[in-house]
């Protein structure tokens, strides 16, 4: 079985966040980036796949070569292979053309994404890439088993789990669940001593077309000053809840 990851390098959640440009391109000076916490998991279940069912894993992104060190910590977690499309993408479309194009190159069986990544949180890319390879789709994926051709997956809905199954190949959107975070790898010495002699491809970039474009970006307002109410003062409570926060 083949299995490919898509990996999205994304901002470590504990980085501050800017705009240069007129608040129209991400200011990137300064930021530690991270594999995207729901690719990971998609991930950390592949490696489950290549370590009982033989299973080669491949680690994908399409991105500049900053995208270079965390392919090579996924290489150094267990991927046999990685990958990156070297194109500075501008819009999800775009992204998942890419995808397309390496895929139909390689034959995967299963394509593991994140169900979203935490920068954009657009949640297209795997639905698209589904659509355009004409693959089955489960997303929000919280489990998944696989048997010789045919797959077993259970995604969250409103008010539970639904289970479904489908021929391969399968496209899936991963998120926690599908492994829990005390399941996932931390590369050893010996991981990471491995990964540099594992193959990193990059490929070059199909014509593609993109479909949105980014007008500008908008920080979230600052938060308000704390307003601090003795606990034996219950009248200024209700009264400052009523009147200003008018939650009752």
């Amino acid at each position: 079985m083949k299995i490919l990851v898509c990996i999205s390098n994304v901002p470590d959640t504990t980085s501050k966040i800017n705009f240069i440009e007129g608040d129209t391109q991400f200011d990137r000076n300064g930021i530690q980036f991270i594999i995207n916490p729901n690719d990971e998991f998609g991930l950390t279940r592949a490696i489950w796949f290549q370590q009982k069912q033989g299973a080669e894993v491949s680690v994908v992104s399409v991105g500049n070569a900053s995208c270079e060190p965390t392919l090579r910590k996924c290489l150094a977690i267990g991927a046999d292979r990685a990958f990156r499309v070297d194109l500075e993408p501008t819009d999800g479309f775009q992204v998942a053309q890419q995808l397309q194009a390496h895929c139909q190159n390689e034959n995967y069986d299963l394509i593991i994404a994140g169900r979203e990544s935490i920068d954009y949180n657009g949640s297209m890319v795997p639905g698209m890439l589904s659509a355009l390879l004409g693959s089955s789709f489960v997303t929000n994926c919280v489990a998944l088993e696989i048997t010789e051709n045919k797959a077993q997956a259970s995604r969250e809905i409103d008010g539970g789990i639904e289970t479904v199954s489908c021929d391969l190949p399968l496209v899936i959107g991963a998120q926690k669940g599908l492994v829990e975070e005390k399941d996932l790898i931390i590369p050893n010495m010996r991981g990471i001593m491995q990964a540099r002699q594992k193959p990193l491809e990059v490929i070059p970039p199909t014509t593609t077309e993109t479909r949105s474009e980014v007008i500008h970006y908008e920080k979230p307002a600052p938060r308000g000053e704390v307003k601090l109410v003795d606990a034996n003062n219950l009248d200024q409570l209700i009264d400052l809840l009523q009147n200003e926060a008018k939650v009752i």
